[in-house]
């Protein structure tokens, strides 16, 4: 019977800001295993012209997907301007990654679709697909604003397997968002794997923040652009600076990663960011906004211990991992940096093998969500 030391994961960085020298460090690290998976995350500052026919060349025969963000979180933690990336192959490892594109016409059905064209291909050689042995890996642009329909769509096929995923960034500079897929990089795309590792895997999410008793309710809003004119009557920008004691003119991105607000979903809170504040003082956020939806200004607990009690809760489940794909939200990010905490917690990622970067949003089974670290967990105990 195959064991858990039978996947073969490789991990590896490249800091060099030269696309060809950086794929070729790559390539050294962690190899092109023919039936495997490569997963990378590259800055968006990377010649993408460049950097997609070097990929293609070194990886070409191997399963490859990856996305460009704003932050990468590397074997050696938090970094910015890098590739990094991770490969994974074994006797009982299987994969199938397909693309949607054109996703400012998304419909639905081309979601169901694609996860049964995939359902299919793990189909011709592996066990059949489930929550016990697959999870969904989802890499969509960061700027095409359509990650709820795409993430809702792809979920109701899967049925009981569960799904995580990020959204590219661009750093902060929201120009430019870019998944890779099939030998070069892709805009207004989503890319989207099922994998099945052969080993004992959780797919999971945090966040640090509890409900505050301040509501706003949204009041008016421009739904098709994720843009809140009005909150309780009020204009938004204005209403929400009130609410975190502060004047409009002083909210920035730090701010808004500080005092994010929340929704209330299902018994469980959800975080909905604010991206930034527009002239006319009305909100900008990262996810989907409607009229009517009561939003809640949340507080800050602790990071590093909500971080450090997520992975030990894993640790005794699965015992120490092998491998942590991760999506973190650059608001998260943002936080670390001004409150001095990126070097502590890179360590904590990079103890526990994290491979991942930093995004314009997170996808947790059906959800779109903010703020929140998510991912999945390859075990080193037992079988699944």
């Amino acid at each position: 019977m195959p064991t858990i030391t039978d996947l073969a994961i490789r991990k590896g960085v490249s800091t060099s800001p030269d696309p060809d020298t950086a794929v070729r460090e790559l390539f050294e690290a962690i190899g092109a295993p023919a039936d495997g998976l490569v997963v990378f995350f590259c800055a968006a500052s990377y010649d993408l012209d460049r950097l997609g026919p070097a990929l293609a060349r070194h990886f070409g025969g191997t399963t490859t997907i990856g996305c460009t963000t704003a932050g990468e979180i590397s074997p050696l933690g938090y970094l910015d301007g890098t590739l990094t990336g991770v490969s994974l192959e074994g006797p009982d490892f299987r994969v199938a990654a397909g693309r949607l594109d054109d996703l400012a016409n998304f419909e639905f059905h081309r979601g169901h679709e694609l996860v049964a064209t995939l359902r299919r291909e793990l189909g011709r050689g592996a066990s059949q697909a489930d929550s016990t042995n697959t999870f969904g890996l989802l890499l969509v642009d960061g700027l095409s604003m359509r990650e709820e329909a795409v993430v809702s769509a792809l979920f109701q096929k899967l049925g009981s397997i569960p799904l995580f995923g990020g959204s590219a960034g661009d750093g902060l500079a929201f120009r430019r968002t870019r998944v890779y897929h099939e030998g070069r990089f892709h805009a207004d795309a989503a890319v989207f794997a099922l994998v099945q590792p052969g080993s004992p895997f959780e797919v999971f999410r945090t966040q640090h923040f509890v409900p505050s008793d301040k509501k706003m309710v949204v009041t008016k809003a421009d739904v098709s652009r994720r843009v809140v004119t009005e909150v309780n009557g009020e204009p938004a920008g204005r209403e929400y600076a009130q609410m975190v004691g502060l004047e409009v003119d002083k909210l920035t991105p730090l701010i808004f990663a500080t005092h994010p607000v929340v929704v209330r979903i299902g018994g469980q809170h959800y975080v909905r960011s604010i991206q930034k504040v527009n002239e006319d003082e009305s909100l900008t956020f990262f996810c989907a906004i409607e009229e009517g939806l009561v939003l809640t200004v949340a507080q800050g607990v602790d990071l590093v211990q909500d971080l450090e009690g997520t992975f030990g809760n894993l640790a005794a489940r699965l015992g120490p991992p092998r491998l942590v794909l991760g999506c973190d939200c650059v608001l998260r990010n943002l936080e670390m940096t001004r409150s001095d905490l990126k070097g502590r917690v890179g360590a904590i990622l990079a103890a526990n093998n994290v491979i991942g970067f930093s995004t314009y949003g997170e996808q947790f089974n059906a959800m779109h969500v903010n703020q929140t670290f998510t991912g999945v967990a390859i075990g080193s105990r037992g079988a699944r």
